[in-house]
């Protein structure tokens, strides 16, 4: 499976952005869970979004509520909506996918333990 971040940029602090992850190679997309997380130099890759193959979705506590994931199955994309952005946002974004079994998900809390990786996309939140 290969995968590829779009979306990102330069915002101003309030600004909206969507980020999307699309996926090729991925005989069954529907059926993996898929994750957006986000690093900064120095830091640990931290989990921002998660979305199991049933649709249930989790956030990274510091993103509730302003952002939101969504899959669109028949295009084998993941978005992630990220609204009211801050500078603390800034950060380099990378979607996961990986396949947990049936209605499977990865806990955000936990170091990610996804095998497939975008190359990461950028964003850069000003005040």
């Amino acid at each position: 499976v290969q995968l590829m971040e779009s979306g990102g940029g330069e915002v101003q602090a309030g600004g909206s952005i969507r980020l999307s992850c699309t996926a090729s190679g991925a005989d069954d997309y529907s059926r993996y869970c898929l994750g957006w997380y986000r690093e900064v130099p120095g830091k640990d890759r931290e989990g921002v979004a998660a979305l199991d193959s049933d649709g249930s979705a989790d956030y990274g506590t510091s993103v509730k509520g302003r952002f939101t994931v969504s899959r669109n199955n028949a295009k084998n994309t993941l978005y992630l909506q990220m609204n009211s952005l801050k500078p603390e946002d800034t950060a380099m974004y990378y979607c996961a996918v990986e396949d947990f079994g049936p209605g499977g998900s990865w806990p955000l809390s936990l170091p990610p333990d996804f095998d497939y990786w975008g190359p990461g996309t950028q964003v850069t939140v000003s005040s």
